[in-house]
């Protein structure tokens, strides 16, 4: 029995001594393991930095066609999409109770005329009496003056006609333009009443090879912005296309919304397929500012920031593990490309401030691995298009090795802080 007992208890120390003897092990191969990092060759190149909005296509002029008299829609001409020649009748009112009125004025004018005859036959009486001296004065005067009224009426009704006519020719609804119906409001049979303000009828685009793009540029963009400036756009129809326009207008006009104040910039656009509808939804990208041959390092290295950067080891027999410049701007382009950004974990550089319009001078710093051992270096940021930013001061040169994070292998899952977790044995 005891050594039964002896036995079990020389099986827990041999036991125990395993376990102590692999967590050191553990230890010390895993957590005093120095971190690696992926860099990137700091390079000199161009960059261009852009402002962005949305904005609506529209044609340049778009005329609204109504109506000045009332009326029932008794003959359609057009529909939608049908083109049209100025003068050309798009639309006839029900013209009864206008052809009645224009009758009734005429009556009204032989009537005037009538009496105006006979005011002045007496006229002319009265200056033959009023010569024999068989009239006085006054009597003569009345007749002058009867004939004045007769014939202030006869103009009256004359005017009346005129307007009736007119009001009649107006249950004609014709095309002020030359182009195409893009909207219909009215229906044969339907009512339409012109007695408080003008009812729109239809819509024609006069010329849809040529439109416009009106965007809502924020008040932090628009000091960029200037008239004539190349324009850069997608549309959603046409997603694999890149068109191009260019700044006609900024208005003056700030529309505020939720103490956001953006202003209206009207950008030319040539249309000559008319596959750029009315009304689609245009992405716009306007160029604010271009460098030439300037020092450049990806926004990944920006946002890149070890929390004890100054505690780290250099790894034993193995260099840093630098990454192709092609994967790094595919990882730039995945984590979002701008300074600041605190997307995939990466913590963002205070001092940098970066936002996404121009605003050059601004300071951080980046790190750098000399022999496998990180070192920051403070830099002055210029401009930034979102992948890679400008350096216009410090002690950075081309040619350094910049850290854009960690090295992702196979021993360390993606989004690990670089060591393996405990393991309960």
């Amino acid at each position: 029995m005891k050594n039964l007992f002896r036995t079990q208890l020389a099986l827990i120390v041999v036991s125990v001594a395993v376990i102590g003897a692999g967590i050191v092990a553990y230890w010390q191969l895993y957590m005093t393991a120095p971190l690696q990092y992926r860099s990137q060759t700091v390079e000199k190149g161009d960059i261009s930095q852009t402002v962005s909005a949305n904005g609506t296509i529209n044609p340049v002029t778009l005329v609204n066609v109504g109506t000045q008299v009332s009326g029932t829609v008794k003959k359609l001409y057009v529909d939608f999409n049908s083109k049209v020649d100025k003068g050309q009748i798009l639309l006839e009112l029900d013209d009864a109770l206008l052809s009645a009125q224009q009758k009734q004025s005429m009556a009204n004018v032989q009537n005037a005329e009538a009496s105006l005859e006979l005011a002045t036959a007496n006229e002319a009486r009265m200056r033959s009496l009023f010569a024999q001296e068989y009239v006085s004065r006054q009597e003569l005067d009345s007749a002058v003056q009867a004939k004045k009224s007769a014939e202030a009426q006869l103009k009256l009704a004359q005017a009346t006609v005129e307007k009736d006519r007119a009001n009649l020719a107006y249950s004609v609804i014709r095309s002020p333009v030359s182009g195409v119906v893009v909207d219909r409001s009215v229906d044969v049979g339907q009512t339409v009443a012109a007695s408080l303000q003008t009812p729109t009828l239809f819509k024609i685009a006069q010329d849809l090879s040529k439109m416009q793009i009106d965007s809502n540029f924020a008040e932090a963009d628009i000091g960029g912005i200037r008239v004539g400036q190349a324009v850069r756009f997608t549309v959603d129809a046409f997603a694999e296309r890149r068109f191009q326009g260019e700044v006609k207008q900024i208005r003056l006009n700030p529309t505020t919304v939720s103490n956001v104040v953006t202003y209206d910039v009207v950008i030319n656009v040539d249309n000559p397929e008319q596959i750029l509808l009315p009304g689609m939804t245009a992405y716009v990208n306007i160029a604010v500012a271009e460098r030439k041959d300037v020092l450049l390092v990806p926004n990944a290295a920006l946002r890149f920031k070890p929390a004890n950067a100054e505690k780290q080891k250099p790894a034993a027999n193995q260099g840093p593990v630098s990454s192709q410049k092609n994967d790094a701007q595919k990882n730039n382009a995945q984590s979002g490309d701008r300074p600041g950004d605190t997307s995939g974990g990466a913590k963002p550089i205070d001092e940098m401030r970066l936002p996404g319009h121009l605003r050059d001078g601004f300071s951080g710093k980046v790190y750098v691995l000399e022999k496998g051992v990180l070192k920051p270096v403070s830099v002055s940021f210029g401009i930034t298009d979102n992948r890679n930013t400008e350096i216009i001061g410090g002690e950075l040169k081309s040619g350094d090795q910049v850290v854009i994070g960690e090295a992702q292998t196979a021993d360390k899952p993606s989004g690990s802080s670089g060591r393996p977790p405990m393991r309960m044995f």
